[in-house]
């Protein structure tokens, strides 16, 4: 039996926040408790209301505000000897890294966590820096070191009955099994997860669970109508509540969607407009995903084949740098799927990635 979905990342005077709050509500509350924080000066509770201010910036894209109330809150929290707000700190901080593709400082940050929450006993922050873990490796493409921790976080999950982080490794699970090719088990899962999601009132992982059901929908099944209306739905959580991010992805997946369906002209206009949010929030790894569909899109309607490749080449050494495996290949993938060549003569898998 799953509870209903928490937010354990607001904290202090700020726990009665709901998992669906608005994030500009939270930022606005955050800020104001934060503010009598302050003036009490009870550094404890500037450390847990800075963390609720660190990751309502954070999800709506302002990276520079994010990384100042992360490093805020740990200081706050090392000056108070509170071990678990510091892990929740560095949690925040990890998670960050990763949002702006930093992913080897996110896995020293997330791993610092995980170790602080367990020295300080706080079982839910070392359970999500463990989570963070995961998550950073599967972006990275690492599946097979990753895939039996989030079986772990999974069982760990339903054993406890939380249903936030049962819908989460649900999620990363699926999306291991969606790009290692076992379509119909991601589906299940994506499918499992926003159900739940829906029974525990968690929109969030709703919004993220009909995302990966309308990938798989459009990809196995080609069916972009049903595909689309999914997001649609998931479009109108992420509007409602500010999440900057999530709307991305999901524009960027809708721009998938019509690439699928030969609509290239309706991908073109969509992959501008999710690459356009991620720059403004100074995400890499979206940026980069929705600008080789853009690429791609382009190629399709007929752009010079030389400009192609070599927008190409530059995609490959960006990923290459950010560390992201997977989307790697999907642009090794892309110059055989487009008919051109690399400019410097030899894909990455070619060269036996030199």
């Amino acid at each position: 039996m799953h509870s209903k979905a928490l937010a354990p990342e607001y904290q202090g005077a700020l726990t009665k926040m709901s998992v669906n709050s608005s994030l500009t509500d939270v930022l606005a509350e955050g800020v104001r408790h934060l503010r009598e924080a302050e003036h009490s000066g009870s550094q404890q509770e500037v450390a847990r209301c800075g963390l609720a201010v660190a990751e309502a910036h954070r999800r709506l894209g302002n990276v520079k505000e994010a990384d100042q109330a992360w490093k805020a809150s740990y200081r706050a929290a090392r000056s108070a000897g509170d071990l678990g707000a510091m892990a929740w700190a560095l949690w925040s901080g990890g998670t960050l890294a990763r949002q702006r593709g930093e992913l080897r400082l996110a896995f020293r940050l997330l791993g610092l966590a995980a170790d602080m929450g367990k020295r300080g006993g706080d079982i839910v922050a070392r359970g999500y820096s463990l989570a963070g873990l995961a998550e950073t490796g599967r972006i990275q493409g690492d599946y097979q070191t990753v895939a039996v921790l989030h079986e772990q976080l999974l069982a760990e999950a339903r054993a406890r009955g939380e249903a936030r982080h049962t819908v989460w490794a649900l999620e990363g699970i699926a999306q291991i099994h969606r790009n290692t090719g076992s379509l119909y088990s991601a589906l299940a899962m994506f499918e499992e997860a926003a159900q739940l999601a829906g029974n525990a009132d968690d929109r969030r992982g709703r919004a993220w669970a009909l995302r990966g059901m309308a990938d798989i929908i459009s990809l196995r099944d080609d069916d972009p109508e049903r595909a689309l209306a999914l997001l649609t739905e998931a479009e109108l959580t992420c509007r409602e509540m500010n999440l900057s991010s999530a709307l991305a992805y999901n524009h960027k997946m809708r721009a998938n969607v019509f690439f699928r369906a030969r609509r290239y002209e309706e991908a073109r206009q969509v992959y501008e407009e999710a690459l356009a949010e991620f720059r403004a929030m100074a995400e890499p790894r979206g940026e980069a995903l929705a600008r080789l569909g853009l690429v791609k899109s382009l190629a399709r309607l007929g752009r010079d084949r030389n400009e192609t490749a070599a927008d190409l080449d530059e995609l490959r050494r960006t990923l290459s740098r950010i560390g992201l495996l997977n989307a790697r290949e999907m642009v090794d993938k892309a110059y055989a799927e487009l008919g051109v060549t690399p400019v410097g003569g030899e894909t990455d898998e070619e060269s036996g990635r030199r």
